[in-house]
């Protein structure tokens, strides 16, 4: 099993069982390792050796269920592969909306442009549109799965831009495809503006990254 098959799985609402395993997985990519956390069940996807894997969870915790993404381990794991443990995230999805966007967006062609620069680090494909207050991206992300992030002006807020522009990415994702979005939990702005655009809870998402988050 690889984490592309998991993944599909987990859009479908079928999950690993919740019996506090865990599943070790090959990383999807050199760009790409990080632990995602089921209802009581974890997927580690390295390159790293299963027993390593498995010997450092049940050392980090008493608690099985939350081992894999308590410090200990995530810390061990970030200094094993030289990298910089990322943003705790809960991980959506939501299917493809047919039709055109309910906003009026306008893509944006410079490949220069800030935010398209940061998101090429983590994603391929990158797309970007430009609303009024506001942009939506989409991407190729974690084991080629496509992926949105939207950003709301200040000046913009309160205004339910932000639900309307995660709604907007589900009809620019290509046919055939399953969109999915990281939020961080504490922003609950956000969290319920994609929850309200129809994207579903599947589980909790750590990323460890090479250099700069």
């Amino acid at each position: 099993m690889d984490l592309t098959t998991i993944l599909a799985a987990a859009a479908r609402g079928e999950f690993p069982p919740a019996d506090g395993g865990v599943t070790v997985v090959p990383q999807p990519g050199e760009r790409e390792a990080g632990v995602l956390s089921f209802t009581a069940h974890a997927v580690v996807f390295t390159d790293q050796d299963p027993r390593w894997v498995r010997s450092a969870v049940a050392a980090s915790s008493h608690d099985p269920f939350a081992a894999p993404l308590c410090p200990p381990f995530l810390m061990a794991f970030a200094e094993r592969i030289g990298r910089r443990i990322g943003n705790t995230d809960l991980l959506t999805v939501a299917p493809r909306l047919a039709g055109p966007p309910p906003l009026e967006l306008a893509e944006i062609a410079d490949r220069e442009h800030p935010r398209v620069v940061r998101a090429l680090r983590f994603r391929d494909e990158v797309r970007v549109w430009q609303a009024d207050g506001g942009m939506v991206l989409l991407g190729r992300g974690v084991a080629g799965r496509w992926e949105t992030a939207v950003e709301v002006d200040g000046g913009a807020q309160g205004r339910g831009l932000g639900r309307a522009l995660a709604l907007s990415a589900r009809h620019l994702v290509p046919e055939g495809e399953v969109l999915w979005a990281q939020q961080a939990p504490g922003n609950a702005r956000s969290v319920r503006a994609f929850q309200a655009a129809g994207f579903r809870p599947v589980g909790a998402e750590v990323l460890l990254t090479a250099g700069g988050s």
